[in-house]
């Protein structure tokens, strides 16, 4: 793993939290125990997510060395979350600090504890998987399958209300708002979920249904409602959704542009 001094990010955030923790007394103890007191990123991520997802018939001790055991031997996850964690700082305007996705953000929680529950999902897992599904979805307000296949960079804003099924695949440097349904149409089995290229910005409350595809760099208008393909760079939005023009950006994942 990653010491302070070779991961920039990781020293941002013990200064970040030093920073805070000296400025408000209150949560001195709460900042120390999951961030300052831990030698690695990586442990941090378990020991928080483990803490938000501890339940009656799940501890948090359990939890956290199965978090540790899933990156211990998926080292994907943690770069993963990292370039999420860089996605928030570059493209929400209320994320100012490398800490504030880490501790504060349940869209990135969510987003997080999804990869764990895919790694759990590769190894055979589907019952430990899918409890912890539940329990995601309970405490942080999205539920997103185990086996949906989500890439790096991606920003799930606020997370509240997000559905991600089955054979749904997420790109890198996605951006994903609150209410987003990535769902079927029915109930065929089989690949039935979308396809979500990289750079594509997904507005609030929009659905994307079917096994579609959303092309690389497109813009989807919130509250749409997409049934079919959508091409490369190609804006749309309405219910049923069509096309409205080009997005001003080739990625607009990352400008964040919600203007049609």
């Amino acid at each position: 793993m990653i010491d302070a001094n070779a991961d920039p990010m990781w020293a941002a955030i013990l200064t970040e939290t030093a920073a805070a923790a000296e400025a408000e007394p209150l949560l001195a103890s709460f900042l120390h125990m999951t961030v300052l007191r831990h030698n690695r990123f990586e442990d941090v991520l378990a020991f928080h997510l483990s803490s938000k997802l501890a339940s009656p018939t799940m501890d948090a001790r359990a939890l956290m060395e199965l978090f540790r055991e899933a990156l211990e031997a998926d080292c994907s996850i943690s770069r993963a979350a990292r370039a999420d964690i860089q996605a928030c700082y570059d493209r929400d305007p209320a994320c100012d600090a490398y800490s504030m996705p880490l501790l504060y953000f349940k869209g990135f929680h969510a987003i997080q504890s999804q990869r764990i529950t895919h790694w759990l999902w590769k190894q055979g897992r589907k019952t430990l998987a899918y409890f912890l599904q539940n329990r995601i979805s309970e405490v942080m307000g999205a539920d997103i399958h185990p086996a949906a296949r989500i890439g790096e960079g991606v920003m799930l804003d606020h997370g509240t209300g997000v559905v991600v099924g089955e054979t749904a695949v997420i790109g890198d440097n996605v951006s994903l708002l609150q209410g987003v349904t990535l769902g079927g149409t029915g109930k065929e089995h089989g690949d039935r979920h979308p396809k979500i290229g990289n750079g594509v910005l997904i507005g609030a409350n929009a659905s994307i249904l079917g096994n579609i595809s959303i092309g690389q760099g497109a813009k989807v208008g919130a509250g749409s409602v997409v049934l079919d393909d959508v091409p490369p760079h190609t804006t749309v939005v309405g219910v049923p959704a069509r096309e409205a023009g080009r997005p001003d950006e080739d990625m607009p994942a990352l400008g964040m542009d919600q203007r049609v």
